[in-house]
């Protein structure tokens, strides 16, 4: 029987370096020339995804955790922030002097300073992902978050996230309580360090994405399997038959999972495939 797959991206099918690794490539084009679908389904709008996702050969994306689903280049659900929320949420960050980024399908679009005011922020995240100290010495933003643009139209209607720079863990709980009708997390790579805040489409998340996809598609629930490695995953592994945690998860994904698989560094994607009987 065929299965419909979904793969976080970030620390997932990506390792650390911001790489796929070469197992993974194997494992998802195998299973596919066996007849299973697969569809990364990630925090990421389609501007961030780098080329070499798509080069795999997938089925399509689930982005911004769950407001945007494609299915062979076919749009199939996008719930969008609306331009007022935006104002507002760009407003707000102004007032508080936070800088950020607007997350859209036609691009990450930056806050004025936010170039200057992510660097190290960026840095620090790429660190908790792996990376040395030699390695993030020079880098800069655009080498972290790909697709951002400077420049642009802040007032937007096209956002499906925001992702803003934390000055302190308040902003995220001040996020929480100033914009009640979005939907607030943090991220910051390995150990969910919050390094960031986000606001996106309120009760839109990972599971009710697949079971949109599911219904388009006409496959049933029990055919679907999950992976992921953070707590943002948590729905979509709960929701599919088969949830499989990342040896490198956090603490409370691990403890939900069906199943734990090895490091993404360490071929986990490839040897749980193969232990599901997917290759």
């Amino acid at each position: 029987m065929s299965k419909a797959i979904f793969l976080d991206v970030d620390g997932t099918l990506v390792d650390y370096d911001n790489t796929i690794p070469e197992s993974a490539i194997t494992a998802i084009r195998q299973a596919r020339q066996n007849g299973h679908k697969v569809y990364v389904c990630t925090g990421r709008s389609r501007a961030e995804m780098q080329p070499e996702i798509w080069d795999i050969g997938i089925d399509g994306m689930i982005g911004g955790n769950g407001s945007y689903v494609e299915d062979q280049g076919q749009v199939i659900m996008h719930q969008l922030i609306s331009k007022e929320d935006t104002k507002h949420i760009v407003d707000w960050l102004h007032s508080r002097g936070l800088e950020f980024y607007l997350e859209s399908n036609n691009g990450l679009f930056a806050s004025e300073n936010f170039r200057d005011a992510a660097r190290p922020v960026l840095r620090e995240y790429s660190l908790r992902k792996g990376r040395t100290q030699e390695e993030v010495k020079d880098q800069e933003a655009e080498d972290a978050l790909h697709g951002l643009v400077y420049g642009g139209e802040l007032y937007r209607d096209d956002l499906n996230k925001v992702s803003f720079i934390l000055s302190d863990y308040q902003d995220h709980l001040d996020s929480i309580e100033e914009f009640p009708n979005l939907e607030a997390h943090t991220w910051g790579g390995r150990g969910e360090t919050a390094l960031f805040g986000d606001l996106g489409v309120k009760d839109i998340n990972k599971a009710h994405a697949i079971e949109v996809l599911l219904q388009h598609l006409g496959v049933d629930r029990q055919d679907t399997i999950a992976f992921g490695d953070a707590k943002i995953d948590i729905p979509m592994l709960d929701y599919c038959q088969v949830g499989v945690s990342m040896g490198n998860g956090g603490p409370e994904i691990l403890a939900m999972a069906d199943m734990i698989t090895d490091d993404v560094a360490e071929d986990g994607l490839y040897n749980a495939f193969a232990q599901l009987g997917l290759l």
